[in-house]
């Protein structure tokens, strides 16, 4: 019991800190860290290199459970790629979704403020709602029900602008809807994706570490086509890795293995603790934002609406 208990404490201080580093060090990397209002590094190729940190990721795992043989992995990846072809390819419903999110979180954090970002980005739980109901014929609570209801309300009124903003003129309200866009196309591919992969799981023969394996290895060839062709020029002229520093590998590195980690939380602990991990996350990147980054300036609504959505979040995992 007691093991068990320093467990879940452990992930949930793991996942806090994952989910909050992750925002707060993207968002500052692409604004606290750019000189002359350049961008330092872009934003096809991040994406290109946390999709291979998972692919080497997964072979390494795939390789201690091969009984550390060569010959066993090589035969592992040829038969679950090459034989079972049909099922290699149910993964790249995922990957392209998931190839498109992460470029959106980009976008997103480019635009909005990390506290907003991170509060909206909530959405993706009533996505995932009706996708379970639709998808895996998963039955809601009337408490879940309402909960989500709580959720929609408490992020309409954290968009909604002061009177200052309307007179700052149209830019920042352009910005803003360019972000708050990108959130909801990205909460949308987050629901659908995660329950997607989740119905893939429980249907097939297929372990985790393999479908990681094919997710991440299509995700990086359609991340690798995306750079070259929305990029080419760029990375033709300064390379690959212009404007990388230690700051963007640090935030490819943390962005890479957000997913695991979740998975960890999902596995050993349970919905309730994730749903506690986000609050926190949320209360914390607001705290950083306000005092330490100076990125925050809450809104009138946000004081009703933030403590809406933490709320409902909580209420749902319950």
């Amino acid at each position: 019991m007691a093991a068990n208990s320093l467990l879940k404490i452990g992930l949930l201080i793991t996942l806090v800190l994952q989910t909050t580093s992750c925002v707060l060090l993207l968002r500052y990397s692409r604004h606290g860290a750019t000189f002359d209002g350049s961008e330092r590094y872009l934003i096809s190729t991040t994406i290109v290199s946390s999709e291979i940190i998972k692919v080497l990721t997964s072979i390494i795992i795939l390789y201690y459970q091969s009984s550390k043989n060569l010959r066993n992995l090589f035969i592992l990846l040829r038969v679950e790629l090459i034989t079972k072809w049909e099922e290699a390819i149910k993964s790249a419903v995922p990957a392209v979704a998931y190839t498109l999110q992460n470029n959106l979180l980009f976008v997103a954090l480019s635009h909005l403020d990390s506290v907003t970002y991170q509060v909206t980005y909530q959405l993706k739980i009533f996505v995932t709602a009706i996708f379970s109901v639709l998808m895996l014929n998963k039955k809601l609570t009337i408490v879940q029900w309402v909960s989500l209801v709580m959720l929609i309300f408490g992020v309409i009124l954290i968009q909604l602008p002061d009177s200052s903003d309307v007179d700052s003129g149209s830019h920042s309200r352009t910005n803003d809807l360019i972000g708050f866009v990108s959130v909801l196309i990205s909460c949308f591919l987050s629901g659908f994706t995660g329950v997607y992969f989740e119905k893939i799981l429980k249907k097939g023969q297929q372990s985790l570490w393999i479908r990681n394996f094919q997710l991440s290895l299509v995700s990086s060839v359609l991340a690798t086509l995306n750079a070259f062709t929305q990029d080419y020029d760029p990375i033709r002229k300064a390379g690959f890795f212009q404007g990388y520093s230690t700051l963007t590998w640090i935030v490819i590195l943390i962005h890479a293995f957000g997913g695991f980690i979740v998975a960890g939380v999902m596995k050993y602990a349970d919905n309730i603790l994730k749903g506690f991990a986000t609050s926190i996350s949320i209360v914390l990147s607001t705290i950083l934002s306000y005092y330490v980054m100076d990125d925050f300036r809450p809104q009138p609504y946000f004081w009703v609406g933030g403590p809406t959505v933490l709320l409902a979040v909580m209420l749902y995992s319950l």
